[in-house]
């Protein structure tokens, strides 16, 4: 025999579902301010190495120095820069490669009218 839900049931059930995403947000939402603090902070230290390689091209410690930066911490900021064509290998200058930004990636903005 096949049972009926009754009214009392369903009002059971949406209250178990409200509850289980109160707390599911509860939890998350300390994930999301952690995640968007730690994209905040990336976006913060490609700037700060874009802004470097501007005025002129530097090898991975020169970058580092500059920017107040660990080398390894840059080193896998230049690995995604040069990965995704934001930059390139300029001419050597001893054992390290010097890096520039690729320009031809980045055109000028156009002044607004």
């Amino acid at each position: 025999m096949k049972t009926i839900n009754t009214d009392k049931d369903r009002d059971r059930d949406k209250e178990a579902k409200k509850a289980a995403m109160k707390e599911l947000r509860g939890v998350r939402k300390n994930l999301i301010a952690a995640a968007s603090a730690t994209m905040k902070l990336q976006r913060k230290e490609l700037a700060a190495i874009k802004a470097f390689l501007k005025a002129e091209a530097a090898t991975i410690p020169q970058i580092a120095a500059a920017i107040d930066m660990p080398t390894d911490k840059t080193l896998w900021y230049m690995a995604t820069l040069k990965k995704y064509g934001q930059i390139i290998e300029a001419q050597k200058e001893g054992a390290f490669f010097k890096y520039a930004l690729n320009e031809a990636d980045n055109p000028p903005k156009k002044a607004e009218a």
